[in-house]
């Protein structure tokens, strides 16, 4: 079931609170899209006859476009409207299984870290774990991003 949530500042995230993102299903405008946009046209997601030949049995996802749609999921959440001041980065990033035309994906997302920070006063730094299933319950995604949420003025 998706969720709505407020934006969160770093005073209304904790170590263990979770959140669920909206489902989307993945299209071929995606596939396409994101070949587009970063000049990444392997063969192996864009060519339906080679793809069909290869290991997965039909195209698969760009590893770094199953991020991108993480990072989306996470947006559309509500929680970082307005209140992170900056993406820093990740710790690491797996993808376990691929990502297919006509997959319908979700998320999870919980805060394992959180901290303030002596150089900032108005922010202070969350981590959040991530979990980005198919409709099977299979894996596409794991991995956990790092921000500077804004404090509460």
């Amino acid at each position: 079931m998706p969720y709505s949530y407020e934006p969160h500042h770093f005073e209304d995230m904790e170590v263990g609170k979770t959140f669920e993102s909206a489902g989307r299903t993945i299209t071929e405008t995606d596939f396409v899209f994101h070949s587009m946009f970063t000049g990444d046209w392997t063969e192996l997601h864009t060519n339906k006859e080679y793809s069909e030949e290869g290991p997965f049995g039909a195209r698969i996802g760009h590893g770094p476009m199953t991020f991108i749609i993480a990072t989306g999921l996470f947006q559309r959440t509500g929680i970082v409207e307005r209140t992170v001041v900056a993406f820093l980065g990740m710790n690491y990033m797996d993808v376990p299984n691929p990502l297919f035309i006509d997959d319908t994906i979700s998320a999870e997302y919980e805060c394992t870290a959180k901290r303030e920070l002596d150089s900032r006063d108005d922010a202070g730094y969350i981590e959040i774990d991530t979990l980005m299933t198919n409709q099977d319950g299979e894996s596409v995604f794991e991995g956990d991003m790092k921000f500077l949420f804004k404090r509460r003025e």
